[in-house]
């Protein structure tokens, strides 16, 4: 089998190679040419590189009339929600004309993948704020720019599966944490802060925002696999929530992290670091994921945190 890659340079990529390549995958990755893969797991990774802007329509359809993928998983995406804010024109084109744009390479290809585009659980927004897990047929209700482009992808492939009869599953993947993950997310930050304070370099306070939203965090190497097992086992057409399936508070996690780090921390709440607009509550119900594929989480948030830790200390 075939797999195609494509944003295999940010957070998610190399990991998501690594699980395929350990299934007998044969994997091509793109990237943007400033961009380097990065493997953090698994032995013995083969795989080729193209370099690639996904806004540029004829690379896109030459690389998949040559290569001829099997599946394709879509991870790229300007991803940061605090930066769709910012610059919501190019996350709009990032997320939406690069979508279309694989879809009519497609197409125009004459081939037959199964496409996995990855979208957010930050789709629901508010309609993820309630007492228990939201499921796939809660209907979204975007809070954020970035979260607006990820449900327009989810609903353009629904129309392309209708119209054009084409293999897409969509999928709304819950916070992912990990080794290697950039600090401007919350985990990783945090971490971050935590490693610098212990090495000297930092004073001992770790700045932060709203403490109270609770979030349902997944290690990315749970998330990759349930990537590849939808990509073996889903059903076309359809949209899977991929999470841990329980919620947890960011002051809980702080408080894990501090603890683990071993050092005396003060924190130090910044209102510049709030989002314009925050859902309180957010947590996964993955019955149908595991219905469907038999996956199940595997690592902790406790042991996700010690290897983050461990990551950014060795930096440090």
């Amino acid at each position: 089998m075939k797999a195609l890659v494509i944003g295999a340079g940010g957070f998610v990529g190399g990991y998501l190679i690594s699980e395929l390549s350990g299934r007998g995958w044969e994997v091509c990755a793109t990237k943007l040419p400033h961009e380097k893969i990065n493997i953090f797991s698994g032995n013995a990774v083969s795989y080729g590189t193209s370099d690639l802007d996904i806004l540029d329509e004829n690379a896109v359809a030459e690389l998949l009339g040559s290569f001829k993928p099997d599946c394709i998983f879509h991870l790229a995406a300007q991803s940061s929600v605090a930066l769709s804010w910012k610059k919501p024109a190019l996350t709009a084109d990032i997320n939406i004309k690069g979508c279309i744009n694989l879809l009519e390479a497609v197409r125009s290809a004459g081939i037959s993948p199964r496409i996995l585009f990855i979208g957010s659980s930050e789709e629901y927004g508010y309609a993820a704020n309630r007492p228990e897990p939201v499921d796939e047929n809660v209907r979204p209700e975007p809070a954020n720019i970035y979260a607006i482009t990820k449900l327009t992808q989810n609903m353009i492939g629904e129309l392309y599966c209708k119209a054009y009869g084409m293999d897409i599953i969509s999928v709304r993947a819950f916070n992912h944490i990990g080794p290697g993950q950039l600090p401007q997310f919350v985990v990783a930050d945090f971490c971050r802060q935590a490693a610098e304070i212990k090495a000297g370099t930092r004073e001992p306070v770790i700045h932060v925002g709203n403490l109270s939203a609770k979030r349902d965090f997944t290690d990315v190497r749970d998330i990759v696999r349930a990537y590849a097992e939808l990509s073996e086992k889903g059903r076309g057409g359809e949209t899977y929530n991929v999470g841990s399936g329980h919620a947890v508070s960011i002051q809980s996690v702080l408080d894990k992290i501090i603890e683990l780090s071993g050092v005396e921390i003060k924190v130090d709440v910044d209102k510049t670091r709030f989002r314009p607009v925050d859902v309180p509550f957010i947590e996964a119900d993955v019955t149908k994921l595991k219905i469907d594929t038999g996956w199940e989480r595997n690592i902790s948030l406790e042991k996700s945190v010690r290897d983050i830790l461990a990551y950014f200390q060795g930096k440090v």
